[in-house]
């Protein structure tokens, strides 16, 4: 198993039908739960265990899934609310070294994505076929993403980083 991709990478080239949506929003609605089971009974000592090497800390992936999840929300409503609009990227690497991310209690960024998850979800719920249409456009890659397809992509990105968390608990026995 490649440990950067232990349930594989996000791949979907087939038309995003209205019953994969609804899978993909009950990801989205179960992850901070999902991530919540993966960290407990971890003392301060394993939290700070990198998933693989090289890789950031188990404490990073959460709050990276925070951050992470923090902009795709973003990404949505700028997306639902303009035309084709320029994204900000940002530096996931740079901002899983600032201290908030290597220092501070995993639960803040938990509590985050409690909240932020069920306001996704209920924003998610009410989208037509029209809306998830819509797409925003990414200098980075330089591509125009639907938000049916960065649905899919947030439902694989959270359970790509539980994984990782799983799968360095089961690799130790912790």
């Amino acid at each position: 198993m490649d440990l950067r991709y232990p349930i594989g990478t996000f791949e979907h080239t087939d038309e995003i039908t209205s019953a994969q949506r609804d899978q993909w929003i009950q990801d989205i609605a179960e992850l901070p739960e999902r991530a919540r089971e993966a960290v407990k009974g971890l003392n301060e000592e394993q939290l700070s265990l990198p998933y693989r090497e090289g890789g950031w800390m188990l404490k990073q992936v959460i709050h990276h899934m925070a951050d992470s999840h923090m902009n795709s929300m973003i990404r949505f409503k700028l997306a639902l609310t303009e035309d084709t609009p320029t994204i900000r990227p940002y530096y996931e690497e740079r901002w899983a070294e600032l201290s908030d991310s290597r220092d501070l209690d995993i639960e803040f960024s938990l509590q985050i994505l409690d909240a932020l998850h069920r306001r996704w979800v209920a924003l998610l719920h009410t989208l037509s076929d029209e809306d998830y249409a819509k797409p925003f456009y990414h200098p980075g890659s330089q591509e125009t993403t639907r938000l049916d397809y960065n649905l899919g992509v947030y439902s694989w990105h959270g359970r790509h980083h539980v994984a990782h968390i799983t799968s360095l608990r089961q690799r130790l026995g912790i």
